[in-house]
């Protein structure tokens, strides 16, 4: 998989992709991360992005032309299965969302500034609207690293056990069960015997009910 992120901010994502997981798939090749940054695509002397809403109003607008002629560099480069906008009011991100997008080959991931992209490129260039929630940030860098994150970890060959992700929260509409490790009796508190016993069947049980469990006192809405 490849994913080319849009930005007016590529120095925000250094840190981000050079540690963990994520620095781990792309050594070994699970995946390509390429970072653009749009100014480098302005005909503005001073690499300026920006401009002033036609009608009026208050703050900037982000113009169509270096973002237009970026995209259409990558998409004569190669083909895009998706072209993405992180916008808050784009469609909640999700998990299923998530799984999908891992399945894909090549996506772009545009990441907006001030008051939001000039319409035309959200109108004839962007296939899918993305929004990780109902809140407003500076700008779409975190929004990005945060689909980047979901949807790298799920891509084979990058999770060691790869089991572990299917069994997160979310996979199947249900939170996950609450998990223990060493020592089984700190201080007192102890982990449930169920999880000591050794018995796959009960304890297989014992998890599907505490995940509904947990899911009907903390997300009710999952199960409608």
């Amino acid at each position: 998989m490849r994913i080319d992120i849009l930005t007016l901010f590529p120095d925000m994502f250094s840190g981000f992709f050079n540690e963990s997981i994520i620095k781990r798939a792309v050594e070994q090749n699970c995946v390509s991360v390429v970072l653009h940054n749009i100014r480098d695509y302005s005909d503005n002397k001073h690499n300026k992005v920006d401009d002033y809403p036609f009608g009026g109003g208050a703050g900037m607008v982000m113009q169509i032309a270096p973002v237009a002629t970026l995209i259409d560099k990558l998409k004569s480069e190669r083909s895009y299965d998706e072209i993405i906008y992180m916008t808050p009011d784009g469609e909640r991100l999700n998990q299923k969302m998530v799984n999908t997008l891992s399945l894909k080959g090549n996506i772009i991931i545009l990441c907006g500034h001030y008051k939001g992209v000039d319409q035309r490129i959200r109108d004839y260039y962007i296939t899918k609207e993305i929004s990780v929630g109902d809140y407003v940030l500076t700008g779409g860098e975190l929004a990005a690293a945060v689909l980047t994150d979901a949807v790298i970890r799920l891509i084979p060959g990058v999770i060691s056990d790869e089991t572990s992700a299917l069994t997160d929260s979310f996979q199947d509409d249900l939170l996950a069960p609450p998990v223990y490790t060493r020592p089984a009796d700190y201080n007192g508190l102890k982990v449930p015997d169920i999880l000591l016993s050794g018995h796959e069947e009960k304890i297989r049980q014992w998890r599907e009910e505490q995940a509904m469990a947990r899911t009907r006192r903390l997300r009710p809405d999952l199960l409608e």
